[in-house]
């Protein structure tokens, strides 16, 4: 039988809340399903799903700057909080685990001999170090995180991109989400309503954050390598 959980999203202190099916969000998340409207028991956004109280159209469009709900469930889902099993929270964490670890054996060398660093290695650093992976937390977020750990056991360099970017008025509330997970910086707020921000995330997720970039804002946000 399919159980009923709720998603919870939170932005600029407002709530956001689905009612979803645990397993089929489950699947959303990990990728195995696209189809977002399988996942919802109702088309509605909560403030309150417990106590189903919609959250208001206007706070909705200004958090997401639409009102498709596919697109806001996207959002919630991939980027809020999700009740899962334990089991797959273990196997969620595994995955991510693997991402981080071949994001850095990807993009890092030992400075000592300038050749790369195996895999096994690095799983054998965060070990020792007691990382802890959080399975919704970005991978750009958390490489970081787990590179300051390891780096006292398992010297590394690791290659980063630095990038400038700009983000027209429409689409700032959108994307500032995305932005603080690949490592925003500094941010400036410019007298048309546009955010240039600063960024900086392992190499690796250049084409991947560019993806979303583009996705979010139509192709019509502004980049500069300040590499």
């Amino acid at each position: 039988m399919s159980k009923t959980v709720v998603a919870k999203y939170t932005l600029n202190g407002n709530r956001f809340e689905l009612l979803v099916d645990a397993d089929e969000a489950y699947d959303y998340i990990t990728g195995k399903k696209t189809n977002v409207m399988t996942v919802l028991q109702a088309e509605e956004v909560f403030e309150d799903a417990n106590k189903g109280k919609r959250q208001s159209q206007d706070k909705i469009k200004k958090a997401f700057n639409t009102e498709d709900i596919t697109k806001i469930a996207d959002v919630i889902l991939k980027h809020g909080d999700v009740p899962i099993t334990t089991e797959q929270r273990a196997k969620l964490t595994e995955e991510k685990r693997k991402q981080i670890v071949a994001l850095i054996a990807r993009n890092s060398i030992d400075p000592r001999t300038n050749a790369p660093h195996p895999e096994q290695r690095i799983e054998n650093a965060m070990h020792e170090a007691r990382v802890s992976i959080e399975p919704f937390k970005p991978v750009s977020e958390q490489t970081e995180i787990v590179l300051k750990k390891i780096n006292a056991i398992l010297p590394i360099k690791f290659a980063t991109a630095k990038l400038e970017v700009t983000i027209p008025p429409e689409f700032t509330n959108r994307c500032y989400g995305l932005l603080k997970q690949y490592g925003l910086k500094s941010e400036e707020w410019l007298n048309d309503g546009s955010l240039k921000v600063r960024v900086e995330f392992p190499a690796g997720l250049k084409l991947e954050f560019f993806d979303k970039l583009n996705s979010l804002t139509k192709g019509s946000a502004v980049t500069k390598s300040l590499d």
